[in-house]
């Protein structure tokens, strides 16, 4: 394989593709190399729809939405099309979580009205949810819920928060926040920190 001088000192996996080696946080956040961190979730595993829910709530009440993020990313990359708004949906929930939960209050804000968007109006989500008892429309109220309380309120617009949870490949980050319902900036309260273990939705109908 051809490196190219901006390659040199990546780290790669087994097939070269480029990962970051460096060990994370419960949140995704890349620690100093020689650091203890959380082990990543494995790439490419294909799960039931059943087996992708489990394992989504179990990292999510952990307190690791990063993590859970990347078991969906795997059930919409092999998954039927027809399911990929929902699956993707869910990853921006679960990435706008993580986002919330590390500070990023504007960016994980929009990401979690974003992900509930994908999931009230995307085409074969309310479909797909049903079928696998999905709670998508108490998913869709907790996300925006969230979005407001964590963001003062605010309309986080143009706000990216960064991942791969959005459509081909990428999510949101940036910067710009516009009052919702056009309230003036001076009677929004201040954005409120986020315990990602404690703000666990619950992803299915029987858990409610």
């Amino acid at each position: 394989m051809n490196r190219t001088a901006s390659d040199r000192g990546r780290d790669r996996d087994g097939e070269g593709r480029a990962r970051s080696a460096r060990p994370r946080d419960g949140l995704g956040r890349p620690l100093p190399y020689g650091a203890e961190g959380v082990p990543r979730q494995p790439e490419g595993v294909v799960r039931t729809p059943e087996e992708t829910l489990c394992e989504a709530q179990r990292l999510l009440d952990a307190g690791m939405p990063f993590h859970a993020h990347e078991v969906f990313e795997d059930a919409w990359k092999s998954g039927p099309e027809s399911e990929r708004d929902l699956w993707q949906g869910l990853a921006q929930l679960a990435v706008g979580l993580t986002h919330a939960a590390r500070g990023n209050t504007a960016g994980g804000a929009r990401l979690l009205r974003r992900g509930a968007d994908r999931l009230a109006d995307g085409p074969g989500s309310v479909r797909a949810a049903a079928a696998y008892g999905i709670d998508a429309g108490g998913l869709v109220a907790w996300a925006r819920e969230l979005a407001d309380r964590a963001s003062g309120g605010s309309r986080a617009e143009g706000a990216d928060a960064g991942g791969a949870a959005d459509g081909g490949g990428g999510t949101d980050s940036g910067g710009g926040t516009v009052a919702a319902g056009g309230a003036h900036p001076a009677a929004m309260v201040d954005p409120v920190a986020v315990d990602a273990a404690a703000e666990a939705p619950r992803l299915r109908l029987d858990q409610v």
